[in-house]
C-alpha cells in the first residue's frame, strides 16, 4: 500500500490527537465521579446523614455538563474513522468495529437505561433504586472502558486475528479482548481516572475548608479524597511497573524512547533530565542514575534491553515527547502518592481540617490528573508510533485519500469549535463549584424533562444564575 504524503499524515494525526485530547479527559472524570456519586448515596441510605445526599445532587450536577461534553466529544471521534482514517478503518474494521459496538450494545445501553433515573429520579423513586441507578451507571462508566481500551490494547499489541488479502479477520474474538496489554492498561487507566475524581473532590473540598463555606460537606470531600489517593496512588506505582515490564516485552521501541536509551549493549542509566537529539543519537544536558533504568526494566542493575540504535530510523517512535511525557505523568504520580501520605497523616494527627499550609496549595491541584492523563495518552499512542496497529499498519497507509488542505481547514475548525464550546462547559462547572452543595428542596419537581441531557441544561441555568449571583 502507498505511503500518504508526510504532510497528510501529520496534519491527520494532529486532528485525532486534539479532538481525542479534549475528549479523553471527560469519559476519565465521568468513571471516577460516577463511582464517587454512587458512594454518597450509599452512604446516605445507610446512615441517614443529609449531607452525603446534598453532596451527591451537587456532583450530580457537575457529572451531567461533563457527560454531555463526553457523548459531544466522542460523536466526533467516531466520525474521523471515516473522514481522516478510511484506509485504517477498511483494514481492521473487521476486529476494531464489533468491540465498539459491543461498548455501544453493552456499556452505553446500560448507562441511558438508568442514567436517567440517576439524574432525576432523587425525588421520585425510593432512595434504594436511586442508589442503585447509581451504582449500574457506574459500573456503566467502567465496562465502556473495558470496551474502548480493548480495542485500544489491541492496536498496541494485536492478537486473535490473520490477514488476507491485507484485511484483518477474527480468529480468536477471545484473544483479541484479552490481548497480552490489555489487563494492565484497563486496570492503569481505570485508577488513573478515579485518582483524577479524588484529587478534584479533595482541592474542592479544601478550597471550601479554606474559605470556612460548606465545611460538612468540605470535611467528607477531604476525607473521601484522602482515603483514595491515599490507598490508590502507591497502588498505581505497581500497576505501572508491571505494564512497564509488558511493554517492553512486546513494545521495546516505545520503552527505548520513553528512557531515551540509545545503546541497548550495556545497561541503561535512569535519565532524570535531558535533551533527546534523535539525529545524533544521544542525550544532550543529561542528568542521570547509573544502571537505575535498567533495575526498573529488568530489575537487575545489569539487565540489557534494547535501545533506539537497535532499530531502523524508520521504525523508532519521536523521542522527545514520549521522553517528557513519560516523566511529567511519573512526576505527577510521585506528587499524588505525597498528597495521600501528608493528608493521611494529619488525618490520623487529627489536623486535617484546619492545617491550612497543606490545604490551601492541595486546593490548586485540581488539574493534576487531568495533565497525568493526557501525559499517559501522548506515552501511549506518539510511543507507538510508526504503526497505527503495531507491527501491522503503518499510520502512513491508515489515512484516507483526501486532500492536506481539507485535513488543515477542519482542523482549523475544530481548533475554534472546541474552544469555545468546551470553553463554556468548562466556565460552567467552575461556576457549579463556586455555586457549592447547597441544601435544595425535596419537593419533585413536576416537569419531567423529555432529554437526559436537559440534566446538563437544568445545570447550566444554575451555573449562570450563580454567575449572575456573584
Amino acid at each position: 500500500m502507498d505511503l500518504a504524503p508526510d504532510a497528510l499524515v501529520l496534519l491527520s494525526r494532529i486532528q485525532f490527537a486534539f479532538t481525542v485530547s479534549f475528549h479523553i479527559v471527560f469519559p476519565a472524570f465521568t468513571i471516577g465521579l460516577s463511582a464517587f456519586i454512587a458512594t454518597l448515596l450509599i452512604a446516605h441510605l445507610r446512615t441517614g446523614r443529609e449531607h452525603y445526599r446534598t453532596l451527591a445532587r451537587f456532583w450530580t450536577k457537575v457529572f451531567a455538563v461533563s457527560f454531555a461534553m463526553g457523548v459531544v466529544s466522542g460523536i466526533v471521534l467516531s466520525y474521523q474513522f471515516g473522514t481522516n482514517w478510511s484506509r485504517f478503518s477498511e483494514i481492521t474494521g473487521n476486529v476494531i468495529g464489533p468491540v465498539i459496538g459491543y461498548e455501544v450494545l453493552t456499556a452505553f445501553f446500560l448507562e441511558a437505561t438508568f442514567l436517567g433515573v440517576m439524574l432525576f429520579g432523587g425525588d421520585r423513586v425510593p432512595k434504594w433504586l436511586h442508589a442503585m441507578s447509581a451504582v449500574i451507571v457506574a459500573f456503566g462508566t467502567a465496562l465502556s472502558a473495558f470496551w474502548i481500551l480493548s480495542a485500544n490494547s489491541w492496536m498496541q499489541t494485536p492478537a486473535g486475528f490473520e490477514m488476507r488479502d491485507g484485511i484483518a479477520y477474527p480468529v480468536s474474538w477471545f484473544q483479541i479482548v484479552f490481548n497480552p496489554s490489555f489487563p494492565y492498561r484497563f486496570v492503569h487507566m481505570l485508577t488513573a481516572a478515579y485518582l483524577t475524581t479524588s484529587l478534584v473532590v479533595l482541592a474542592v473540598g479544601a478550597r471550601y475548608l479554606v474559605a470556612g463555606r460548606f465545611v460538612e460537606e468540605g470535611k467528607t470531600m477531604a476525607r473521601m479524597g484522602i482515603g483514595m489517593l491515599a490507598v490508590l496512588a502507591p497502588l498505581q506505582l505497581v500497576i505501572g511497573d508491571f505494564h512497564g515490564l509488558n511493554t517492553a516485552k512486546h513494545q521495546p521501541a516505545k520503552v527505548a524512547a520513553m528512557e531515551a536509551h540509545w545503546d541497548g549493549s550495556k545497561p541503561a542509566d535512569l535519565v532524570l533530565f535531558a535533551w533527546p537529539d534523535a539525529k545524533a543519537e544521544r542525550n544532550r544536558l543529561e542528568v542521570s542514575i547509573p544502571k537505575g533504568a535498567s533495575l526498573i526494566i529488568t530489575h537487575d542493575p545489569d539487565g540489557l534491553f534494547p535501545g533506539l540504535k537497535d532499530f531502523a530510523p524508520e521504525d523508532r517512535p519521536p523521542v522527545w515527547p514520549v521522553f517528557f511525557s513519560f516523566r511529567i505523568m511519573v512526576a505527577i504520580g510521585l506528587l499524588m502518592i505525597a498528597i495521600g501520605l501528608v493528608g493521611a497523616w494529619l488525618w490520623w494527627r487529627g489536623r486535617l481540617f484546619d492545617t491550612r499550609w497543606f490545604l490551601k496549595p492541595v486546593g490548586y491541584t485540581w488539574s493534576l490528573g487531568f495533565i497525568a492523563i493526557l501525559a499517559g495518552w501522548m506515552v501511549t499512542e506518539i510511543g507507538r508510533q510508526p504503526w497505527v496497529v503495531h507491527g501491522v499498519l503503518r499510520t502512513a497507509q491508515a489515512t484516507s485519500p483526501v486532500l492536506t488542505s481539507t485535513v488543515a481547514i477542519s482542523l482549523a475548525l475544530f481548533v475554534f469549535v472546541y474552544c469555545v464550546v468546551f470553553g463554556v462547559g468548562v466556565l460552567y462547572i467552575r461556576r457549579l463549584l463556586q455555586k457549592g452543595p447547597t441544601p435544595t428542596s425535596h419537593a419533585p419537581d413536576q416537569s419531567l424533562p423529555n432529554r437526559p441531557l436537559s440534566a446538563a441544561q437544568r445545570a447550566a441555568r444554575e451555573a449562570l444564575a450563580a454567575g449572575g449571583a456573584s
